[in-house]
């Protein structure tokens, strides 16, 4: 889940601050400047990288150079300026007591800021291992995601991963931010050493682009400004970049798709669905189909909080009105009757584990898509990415921040997509049945409508487990302790769940 915004300043907290005119106010070359009539949007952009590769500080860099900084923020920071005079611009990002402790980041930091047309929403990630799970929470809002690595270092087992998670998750766009190059001599031979092995890295995965550009976000060369110590690069600097990556559209071309949220009743006649499209578009007269009955109706209306819509699209929230009362409910997926999601059984899934604990086939989990709750049957680990060769090497079981491939069976059927062709309706998050928390966050890359002879695990509901709920206080050997299990195991065998009891 994303982390609190880091503010400062009052302009900051209410509202995101506006930019120069353009780029050349923040470069000083007008000859670099991009076409920002033509690129407009929003763009949501991903800092990810190694721990002390300088994530915090090369956004503070962007915020200080590109943006419209309030000026008692500006004094505040030139205090903290060492012997060189740069003030410490990674302050803007790092808001939590524990970060500046410890001089790292811990939870998502959001930012916001203008330049020129466009508007780019920062998030800024963790690079410790241990709070792999924040980056990748992150990473499922980004557009495009920069990756730093320290000049010295050059790309680690961290940075592998954090691709393969940037790859699962979808991001599409990459930029590798060679850092700290001042306290590498600026060398052009550290750098085409980094650029080649980060190529390697990438024709491993689906990146549409994969970008190296060299910098150093303390003094902020080639970051909003083109440097002097680095002759020898001539392709662009950050800003510029950034400039050219597509702002966030919407999938309105595509097939319509809309999990439903709520069921909403007003008056005698009103019945509606409720529900944040997710792909295409829909109109007043379409035919809309539910995905796993196969149940049509026509859109009759379609209503916001303030008026009727003749079409809505990808992201907005609507209330559709139908012309037939079909039997939906929250969980279900509407659909165009000519292209529906796969009502599936099993599933061919990536999964990156989040939990702190390992894999443990004998806990009930739950699959969770945007607005269904699906029990587990089975969940079968058959490879895991080795983030050194990154070959996938088979394997049975996983553990904290492992990307494994998994075969899933479902106690009853669910309307899911193939996350290649829907981002939304094609990812999930496994959950504990008990405590509900969130162990791995996955998309899908293959499903099917029936099971294959896969050994489902039950979930073994103990006599502890029924103690300390259902059962508090009653003796199990009392005939009520044993009629109050049973019907706790008739329930969950009715919704999908395998159960076994001792």
């Amino acid at each position: 889940m994303p982390g609190a915004a880091i503010k400062i300043g009052s302009k900051q907290a209410v509202e995101p601050v506006s930019g120069p005119a353009g780029i050349a106010q923040v470069q000083g070359n007008s000859a670099a400047q991009p076409a920002w009539g033509v690129l407009d949007g929003i763009v949501h952009l991903l800092t990810c990288g190694s721990v002390d590769d300088g994530k915090s500080t090369l956004i503070g860099r962007l915020l200080w150079d590109a943006s419209d900084l309030p000026e008692d923020t500006r004094q505040t920071l030139r205090k903290s300026a060492g012997p060189d005079g740069e003030p410490d611009v990674s302050l803007l990002l790092d808001g939590l007591v524990a970060e500046r402790e410890q001089g790292i980041t811990i939870d998502i930091a959001w930012r916001y800021f203008d330049a020129g047309p466009r508007r780019y929403v920062v998030i800024d990630s963790p690079g410790h291992e241990q709070y792999t799970r924040n980056m990748a929470s992150g990473a499922s809002h980004a557009d495009v995601a920069i990756m730093l690595v320290d000049a010295r270092h050059g790309v680690k087992r961290q940075t592998r991963r954090h691709a393969a998670i940037l790859d699962l998750i979808g991001v599409r766009q990459v930029i590798l931010a060679v850092n700290k190059m001042d306290v590498a001599d600026w060398s052009e031979k550290l750098f085409r050493e980094i650029e080649t092995d980060f190529s390697s890295v990438a024709r491993n995965f689906a990146f549409e682009k994969a970008l190296a550009i060299p910098v150093s976000a303390k003094l902020g060369d080639n970051v909003a400004r083109r440097s002097q110590h680095m002759p020898w690069y001539d392709g662009p600097v950050l800003l510029d970049e950034l400039a050219r990556v597509p702002g966030r559209g919407t999938a309105s071309s595509g097939e319509f798709r809309m999990p439903v949220q709520l069921v909403l009743r007003g008056g005698q006649d009103f019945r509606g669905l409720a529900g944040t499209i997710s792909g295409g578009s829909v109109r007043p007269g379409d035919r809309i189909q539910d995905a796993l009955s196969g149940r049509e109706a026509r859109v009759r209306r379609i209503a916001t909080m303030d008026r009727d819509l003749d079409e809505a699209s990808a992201g907005q929230a609507v209330v559709l009105q139908l012309d037939t009362d079909i039997d939906v409910a929250r969980g279900a997926v509407l659909a165009g009757p000519q292209a529906r999601p796969i009502s599936a059984r099993e599933i061919d899934a990536r999964l990156v584990w989040l939990a702190d604990t390992a894999l443990d086939a004998a806990n009930g989990l739950l699959l969770r898509t945007a607005t269904d709750l699906v029990p587990i049957a089975a969940l079968k680990v058959r490879a895991r990415l080795d983030l050194e060769t990154l070959a996938q090497n088979a394997a049975e079981t996983c553990t904290t921040n492992d990307i494994v491939i998994a075969d899933i069976a479902l106690g009853r059927a669910v309307a899911i997509d193939l996350f290649a062709e829907h981002r939304e309706t094609g990812s999930f998050v496994v959950v504990d049945a008990l405590s509900g928390a969130t162990l791995a966050g996955g998309i899908v890359k293959a499903a099917r409508e029936t099971t294959a002879d896969m050994d489902t695990a039950s979930f073994l509901l103990t006599d502890d487990l029924l103690a300390r709920g259902v059962c508090l206080g009653l003796d199990p050997a009392d005939a009520e302790f044993r009629r109050r299990a049973e019907e706790v195991a008739l329930i969950l065998r009715a919704a999908g769940v395998v159960v076994s009891t001792r």
